[in-house]
C-alpha cells in the first residue's frame, strides 16, 4: 500500500463555494435517504469541473437547476461534474445506512440513537459535498422521522417549524444563521431524558439551555447544566464573548469516537463527559466534565465563528481553546493541581510523541490521514504555545490581541499566521521569532550551569537551548523561549542577576546560550528555572538533592516547589536503577520527611508531591531503557518511601477524612492527599485495614476507586474481592463499570492477557463502543507496564492482534490505540525488535486503513533510517 500525503504547501482556495445548503433527512435505520439542495457559485476558474466529496454513498439522483444532470463521474471518493454554470442550484440525493456505520463516522444508529460525527471529514459520508473548512455555508436542516421512537429530532441552529404526518411520523425544521463548514454539522435523533434552564447574557438576550441525557439518567446530568452555566458567564467576563443564537443544546451519547464535538449550537458529547454524580463519579470526573463543557463552549468563537482555513491549522482553534479551557478550570478550582495536570499530560504523552516517527510541528506540514491530527501536539502543545504567548503579551494584551482577531476574522476561516498577526498588532513585542513554534516540531533541550569565579566574586549562570532533530525534520533553529526563573541564596532570601532580564522572574532565550551573572553575592545560589512550566522544554540542570529540598521550602513558585521534588524522586528512582539504592543518604530521606511534616496543613500541595513520577514519565529522560529494571526501581523506592515516612503517612491520612461529601476545592484537595497516601501506604502491611474500611464506609466514588486502586497494589486477592463487589453494584451501568474494566486491565499479574480475554466476554463489553474499548484494550496499551512490555512479546502481539480486527471497522480509535507500539526509541534493541516485529505485521495487512498505515509506516521508516 502506498498513499500520497497531503501538505500544507499544497493549499488551493476552493474554485466553487456554496453559499447555502438544504438538507432534508428521511430517517431509516438501514435505508436513510438525504436531499440536498446546494446554492454554487463559481469563483475562480471557468473551465473547471466542480469536484465534491464523497464517500459510502449510494447516489439516486442529480440535478442542475430543476433539470437532471449525467455528465458526471462518480468514484470511490467523490463526485466530479463536468460542464456546470457559474452559479447554479445542485440537488444531489444520497441514501446511508446508519445500522452498518461501525466506524461513527458521518450519520450512524447506535443504541437506538442517531448520531453524526462529521470533523475532520465525516461529511462527506452523508452527502457529496465541499467537504473543506474553508467553505462556509448557511444550512437548514429538515428531519422526518418515527414519532415514537424519535420524539426528539436535533439539528444546528433554532428551530423554525414542526409538524405531523399522518403515516406515524413528525418533522422538524432547523435554520442556521451563521455560515460553517460542513464539519460542524449535527443531526441527533432519538429518546431521551431532557434538563432545561435559561442563560441571560450580559445584554439581556434569554438563551434556552437544553441538555439531552439516556432515559434515567437526568439527575446525573445536572452539574454539566450548572457548569454550561458558569462557561457562558465566564467567557464574557474574561473574554467579552456573548452567545449567538437562541439555544443551545447538549446531547450525551455512549458511542462516540471523541470526547466532545462543538457543532454550532447542538454539541454532541460522550456520555462520560456529562453525567456525573457523587455515587458514579470522582472528583477527576467532575472536573474532566465542567473542563470539556467549557471547551465546546468556548469553540463557539474560537473555532466556529472563526474556523481554520484547513485541517493543517488544526492548533488554531484547538490549541486556543484548550488554553481557555485551562484557564477557565484554573479559576473554578485549583490553580496549581491544574497545571500540574496539565504538565504530566506534556512529559507523559506529549513529549513521548515529540521523540517518535509521529513527530510534528503543532501547525503540521502534512497528513495522510485527517484523524491523526488530533493529538497532543496539536491540542496540548499547541495550548502551551498560546500561553507563552500569554505570558509575554500579559492578560491585557492578550485580551486586545483576541479582541482584534475577532474583529478581523468573524464569520471568516483563517490562519495561524492570521492570528499571530493580530496578536502582534495588540502590543509592541516583535513575535516574528516566537512564531516558529508553530513551524518547528520537537520539544527543546534547556540547560542551567553556574560558574563561580572568587577572584571577581561573580557567579554566571548559563542557560543553553537545544533543538535536536527530529523524524520529520533534519534541520532546527533557535527558538524563542520565555522562562520563569528565580533565584534563592543559602537563607532562601531571593536574589536578582546583574541585569538580562526580560521583566521579574521572566528571562527570554532567543539564541543558543544566555548568561546572567550575579557580582558580590557569592557561589551559593540557586536558580530555580521553568517557573509554572513557562514553556514545553526538557530542563535539566546542575541543582544537587539538597538544592531541590532548598528549592521546595523556600521558592516563590508553586509549580516550581513540586516539580523540585518530582526531579528529587527521578534522581533517586535513577540511583535504584543504576543498582546503587545507598547513593540516597539519609540526609535526603530526612529532608524529603521534613519537607512532608512542614505541608501537612496544605493537602494540595502534599497529595501533588507524593505522587511518584509515572513510568511513562521516567522514560522521557531515558534511553535504551531495561523496561522491567526501570520499574522495579521506581516501586522498590514508592515502597522504602512509604516505610520511611509510614507514621506521618498515617497521621496525615486520618487528618484528612472528611464527614461529607461535596465537590468544592478544599474537600477535592484533601480526597486527593487521603488517597495518594493510601495508595503509597499499600506497599506496607498495615494498609489492608484502612483499605476495606475506606472501600466499605465511602459514600462517593472518589474514595470507592481510591481504595480499589490501593487494593490493586496491596494484594490480588483483596483487590479481586473488592473488585468483585465493584462489579455486583455497578454491573448494569457501563460507564461506571469502565473504571472497574481499566483497573482489571492495568493490575500487575502474570495471567493479565488471559484476564483482558475475559473482560472482553464481559456482557458489558462491546467492541462497538469506543469507551469500552479504551477501557479495556487502551488502560492495558498505554499503562500496564509490566504485562504490555511483558519480555517474550506476547504484550505488542496481544495489542496487535486486536488492532487488525477493530480496524476493520473503527480505524480512528485503532489509529490512537497503536500509539505504545509506535513509541519504541527509548527502549533497549531487543525490546524494539519485538515491537518493530508486530508493527510489520500491521504493514502487511494489505487492507490496513489510511489511519493505521500513515502512523505504523512512519514508525518502521524513522527506525530504518535511524
Amino acid at each position: 500500500m502506498t498513499l500520497v500525503a497531503k501538505r500544507r504547501e499544497d493549499y488551493r482556495a476552493p474554485e466553487f463555494t456554496i453559499t447555502d445548503i438544504s438538507l432534508d433527512f428521511t430517517l431509516d435505520p438501514t435505508a436513510t435517504k438525504v436531499v440536498s439542495e446546494l446554492q454554487v457559485k463559481r469563483q475562480d476558474n471557468a473551465n473547471a469541473p466542480l469536484e465534491l466529496d464523497g464517500e459510502h454513498l449510494q447516489l439516486l439522483e442529480v440535478a442542475i437547476d430543476d433539470l437532471p444532470f449525467g455528465d458526471y463521474q462518480q468514484t470511490d471518493s467523490g463526485l466530479v461534474l463536468n460542464n456546470v454554470p457559474d452559479a447554479f442550484t445542485l440537488r444531489i440525493v444520497t441514501q446511508v445506512n446508519p445500522s452498518e456505520n461501525k466506524a461513527l463516522e458521518g450519520l450512524y444508529l447506535s443504541n437506538g440513537v442517531y448520531c453524526t460525527q462529521c470533523e475532520a471529514e465525516g461529511f462527506r459520508r452523508i452527502t457529496y459535498y465541499l467537504d473543506r473548512p474553508d467553505v462556509l455555508a448557511r444550512f437548514t436542516v429538515k428531519i422526518t422521522g418515527d414519532k415514537a421512537s424519535l420524539p426528539t429530532m436535533l439539528a444546528n441552529g433554532n428551530p423554525i417549524e414542526q409538524g405531523s404526518n399522518t403515516d406515524g411520523t413528525h418533522w422538524i425544521l432547523w435554520q442556521d444563521p451563521f455560515p460553517k463548514p460542513s464539519y460542524l454539522f449535527a443531526l441527533v435523533a432519538g429518546s431521551f431524558d431532557q434538563l432545561t434552564d435559561t442563560f441571560v447574557t450580559q445584554s439581556g438576550k434569554s438563551v434556552a439551555l437544553e441538555l439531552f441525557v439516556d432515559k434515567g439518567k437526568r439527575q446525573r446530568g445536572e452539574f454539566a447544566l450548572e457548569a454550561l452555566k458558569r462557561s457562558m458567564r465566564w467567557d464574557e467576563e474574561v473574554f467579552g464573548l456573548e452567545y449567538d443564537l437562541d439555544i443551545y443544546m447538549i446531547v450525551a451519547v455512549d458511542f462516540f469516537n471523541m470526547g466532545a464535538m462543538e457543532n454550532k449550537g447542538l454539541n454532541v458529547f460522550n456520555s462520560k463527559f456529562v453525567l456525573a454524580d457523587q455515587a458514579s463519579a470522582t472528583d477527576e470526573d467532575f472536573f474532566n466534565v465542567e473542563s470539556v463543557i467549557a471547551h465546546e463552549y468556548f469553540h463557539n468563537w474560537t473555532g466556529n465563528r472563526v474556523t481554520c482555513r484547513d485541517w493543517f491549522q488544526l492548533s488554531l482553534k484547538e490549541g486556543l481553546t484548550v488554553f481557555r479551557d485551562q484557564q477557565f478550570s484554573s479559576d473554578m478550582s485549583s490553580p496549581l493541581s491544574n497545571r500540574i495536570k496539565q504538565v504530566r499530560v506534556m512529559r507523559e504523552h506529549q513529549f513521548a510523541e515529540d521523540a517518535s516517527a509521529m513527530s510534528h510541528p503543532i501547525r503540521p506540514d502534512e497528513v495522510i490521514e485527517m484523524n491523526n491530527f488530533y493529538t497532543v501536539t496539536v491540542y496540548d502543545k499547541g495550548a502551551e504555545v498560546i500561553r507563552m504567548m500569554h505570558t509575554l503579551l500579559g492578560a491585557d494584551g492578550f485580551r486586545a490581541g483576541m479582541d482584534e482577531y475577532f474583529r478581523r476574522h468573524d464569520g471568516q476561516a483563517v490562519t495561524c499566521d492570521d492570528f499571530v498577526s493580530a496578536m502582534q498588532s495588540a502590543t509592541d513585542i516583535d513575535l516574528t521569532h516566537f512564531s516558529r513554534w508553530y513551524s518547528q516540531s520537537g520539544t527543546p533541550r534547556v540547560e542551567v550551569k553556574r560558574a563561580y569565579d572568587a577572584a571577581s566574586d561573580k557567579l554566571t549562570v548559563t542557560l543553553t537551548q537545544q533543538n535536536l532533530t527530529t523524524a520529520d525534520q533534519s534541520e532546527k533553529q533557535d527558538l524563542y523561549i520565555p522562562l520563569q526563573i528565580e533565584f534563592l541564596a543559602a537563607d532562601g532570601q531571593h536574589v536578582a542577576p546583574d541585569s538580562g532580564m526580560f521583566r521579574d522572574n521572566l528571562v527570554i532565550l532567543d539564541k543558543p546560550v544566555t548568561e546572567l551573572t550575579f557580582t558580590g553575592k557569592g557561589s551559593d545560589i540557586t536558580p530555580v528555572a521553568l517557573g509554572n512550566f513557562s514553556a514545553p522544554v526538557k530542563l535539566t540542570s546542575d541543582l544537587t538533592p539538597l538544592e531541590w529540598l532548598h528549592t521546595f521550602r523556600f521558592a516563590n513558585d508553586a509549580f516550581s516547589r513540586w516539580d523540585a521534588i518530582q526531579q528529587l524522586y527521578n534522581w533517586c528512582i535513577e540511583q535504584y536503577y543504576q543498582g546503587s539504592p545507598q547513593q540516597v543518604e539519609k540526609v535526603i530521606w530526612q529532608g524529603l520527611y521534613e519537607a512532608v511534616e512542614a505541608s501537612q496543613d496544605n493537602p494540595e500541595i502534599l497529595g501533588e508531591c507524593l505522587v511518584v513520577p509515572s513510568f511513562e514519565t521516567l522514560c522521557q529522560t531515558r534511553e535504551n531503557i531495561d523496561v522491567h529494571a526501570l520499574n522495579e526501581a521506581r516501586q522498590t523506592f514508592s515502597h522504602d518511601l512509604a516505610e520511611f515516612m509510614s507514621d506521618l503517612l498515617l497521621v496525615i491520612y486520618q487528618t484528612n477524612q472528611s464527614d461529607s461529601y461535596a465537590y468544592e476545592p478544599a474537600q477535592v484537595s484533601s480526597r486527593r492527599c487521603k488517597n495518594v497516601v493510601l495508595t503509597l501506604l499499600a506497599e506496607l502491611p498495615l494498609a489492608e485495614n484502612l483499605i476495606t474500611e475506606q472501600f466499605s464506609g465511602s459514600d462517593n466514588m472518589s474514595d470507592t476507586l481510591g481504595a480499589l486502586k490501593a487494593a490493586q497494589q496491596f494484594d490480588l486477592v483483596l483487590f479481586n474481592n473488592l473488585m468483585n463487589e465493584f462489579e455486583q453494584r455497578w454491573r448494569d451501568d457501563p460507564l461506571v463499570l469502565d473504571k472497574w474494566f481499566g483497573l482489571h486491565a492495568t493490575c500487575d499479574r502474570s495471567d493479565i492477557l488471559a484476564q483482558i480475554t475475559l473482560l472482553r466476554q464481559h456482557p458489558q463489553f462491546s467492541q462497538q463502543n469506543p469507551n469500552r474499548v479504551r477501557a479495556v484494550i487502551g488502560s492495558f496499551a498505554f499503562y500496564n507496564t509490566s504485562g504490555f512490555h511483558a519480555d517474550d512479546g506476547s504484550g505488542y502481539r496481544f495489542l496487535t492482534d486486536y488492532l487488525l480486527e477493530l480496524d476493520k471497522t473503527n480505524p480512528q480509535v485503532a489509529s490512537r490505540l497503536v500509539t505504545p507500539l509506535t513509541q519504541w526509541q527509548h527502549f533497549a534493541p531487543s525490546r524494539q525488535a519485538l515491537m518493530r516485529q508486530q508493527l510489520s505485521r500491521l504493514l502487511d495487512d494489505a487492507s490496513l486503513s489510511k489511519d493505521l498505515y500513515e502512523k505504523v509506516s512512519k514508525a518502521l521508516a524513522y527506525g530504518h533510517d535511524s
